[in-house]
């Protein structure tokens, strides 16, 4: 008998210790509305609040956080404030009561800036990114009249999370609020696992995966930075508590809708790496990507990715996209362009209902800047060759010599010239691992000696049309 109260005490020791509890809550507008339907999560199980605005659910032990899928119409804020979509899971405490605010415009039309990798690694670098936020925020001013928010793809800074409030003061200056994604650079390293690695970017961003709505778009962020245990090491993959969490959150997402799924290392950079995986990109792109594809298959989706300081585009299906940002550090703060040529910069999405238009800017230059022109350089004697950066498969490259046209370029890959020059000598840059990375992103044709003018015409697939000239 003895025996069998020892156990039973020690059956009852573990249970309590095993899970949270318990943990309700509401949902209401600033002005004390309920909210019916909003889903509510710990970062696994999810619940939806019922007519009264109110939830109930039984928190994992795992779970630090629980958190609310902003629902469309409303607003949460990201870092602070009574309508924080997040807040801290407390020994003991089991009610958590959440307040989001009417958007005051509709937000059926909203616009989307997103930045991939600032990766401030000193702070010597903040006067520079200080005037990249007030470049997006001038970039703003022509969009106030819509909802505008930000997000930024990862790598916020370069290891020294200290500086992650300097950086937030600086944003700010970009006129509105931005949603986060953790890079690899946003880890807490040397611990001694995964889920300690995601420490520090939780103290100040609060989940590293989650969830929200606006207007017609549900938005998931999502951490596909694995740690690995060992010094700074990682990998591209998604961790079977973030997937199930996945699962459960898109099964109140009706198929067909349109899905934004932001994550810091891209999923794929092209049909080779879909097609047969290459164990040497382990850290580039994201290994298990099959079963992500095919929870995201009902819907119209978009992936946005940073990681590579490149921009690319790929079609993965015929229901999925992604885009790879290039960086608003360009080559880690090294020179005015990323590692393919692309300038640093930011990319702005417009939602307007199920539709969906983007265009890149570079910091310092016209939105109209969007393709780069080089004539007889020394490896392309002969040829204009031109490096048109937000390229993908809709877009026309057009050649025109004298105001007549001679071809369409011809796509191929190698190092845009600039950043050839930009990064041939290592021992003179502040980061000797700096390199210029092919792009396939290049056009080129060959040129007529006799031509005085010579064109490249670009219509990209929204049919903005874009023209450099060269006089001779």
């Amino acid at each position: 008998m003895k025996k069998a109260i020892t156990g039973i005490l020690i059956l009852a020791a573990l249970v309590s210790c095993s899970e949270i509890g318990e943990i309700s809550g509401t949902v209401s507008t600033t002005d004390g509305k309920a909210i019916e339907g909003v889903v509510v999560s710990d970062g696994l199980n999810t619940v939806t609040t019922d007519s009264n605005g109110t939830f109930r659910m039984t928190a994992d032990e795992d779970s630090r956080f629980i958190f609310i899928s902003t629902p469309a119409g409303y607003t949460s804020a990201t870092l602070e404030g009574e309508t924080l979509f997040y807040k801290e899971i407390k020994k003991g405490r089991r009610n958590y009561d959440f307040v989001v605010a009417e958007n005051p415009k509709d937000d059926s039309r909203h616009n989307l800036i997103v930045i991939a990798d600032p990766q401030i690694s000193d702070r010597d670098e903040l006067p520079d990114l200080d005037k990249h936020a007030e470049d997006i925020g001038q970039h703003a001013q022509g969009i106030k009249d819509s909802y505008t928010f930000g997000l930024c793809l990862g790598d916020i800074v370069g290891w020294d999370h200290s500086i992650y409030p300097e950086y937030n003061r600086i944003m700010e200056k970009s006129g509105f609020d931005y949603r986060y994604v953790i890079g690899n650079h946003d880890m807490t390293n040397w611990g001694r696992s995964f889920e300690t690695s995601m420490k520090n970017y939780e103290d100040m961003f609060g989940p590293c995966w989650y969830s929200f709505n606006v207007g017609k778009v549900h938005y998931i962020v999502l951490n596909n930075n694995f740690y690995i245990g060992r010094d700074w090491f990682y990998i591209g993959y998604i961790n079977e508590r973030q997937l199930r969490w996945l699962e459960n959150d898109l099964s109140f997402v009706p198929e067909g809708t349109n899905v934004v799924v932001a994550m810091h290392i891209p999923t794929t950079l092209d049909k080779s790496d879909r097609d047969a995986f290459q164990y040497g990109m382990i850290s580039e792109v994201l290994s298990n990507k099959a079963p992500l594809y095919a929870m995201l298959e009902p819907y119209n989706t978009l992936i946005l990715s940073g990681h590579m300081h490149t921009a690319d585009y790929e079609q993965i299906s015929d229901n999925i996209a992604e885009i790879n940002v290039a960086g608003l550090c360009g080559a880690w703060w090294c020179g005015p362009v990323c590692i393919d040529g692309s300038p640093a910069g930011f990319k702005h999405f417009t939602m307007n209902g199920d539709s969906t238009e983007w265009i890149y800017k570079g910091c310092g230059h016209p939105l109209d800047y969007q393709m780069k022109l080089y004539i007889d350089d020394p490896l392309h004697k002969g040829y204009v060759v031109a490096n048109v950066w937000d390229y993908d498969p809709l877009w026309k490259v057009e050649y025109f010599e004298d105001g007549v046209k001679v071809c369409d370029m011809e796509r191929f890959k190698t190092q845009d010239p600039l950043a050839r020059e930009c990064y041939k000598d290592p021992s003179s840059l502040k980061r000797t691992w700096v390199y210029a990375a092919p792009t396939e992103n290049m056009f080129r044709a060959r040129r007529s000696p006799k031509a005085k003018v010579l064109e490249v015409r670009v219509t990209d697939r929204f049919g903005r049309v874009y023209t450099e000239k060269v006089s001779r």
